[in-house]
């Protein structure tokens, strides 16, 4: 039996959550080639703080 739309779009729905769960700051840009997904990109950007390393402890 063919698998739904539905049932395809699974993986993809989960490994976009996934990229989302994991960032804290950045963003995901999904990529779309003749209305398919063809690729997920994840920036990440790690933000410090401005106070010196020595005041923060």
């Amino acid at each position: 039996m063919p698998q739904t739309n539905t049932q395809q779009q699974a993986p993809l729905t989960q490994e976009i959550l996934r990229a989302i769960d994991s960032l804290r700051f950045g963003s995901i840009e999904i990529t779309v080639h003749e209305g398919r997904v063809t690729q997920i990109e994840k920036r990440e950007k790690v933000r410090f703080s401005s106070q010196p390393l020595e005041k923060l402890a």
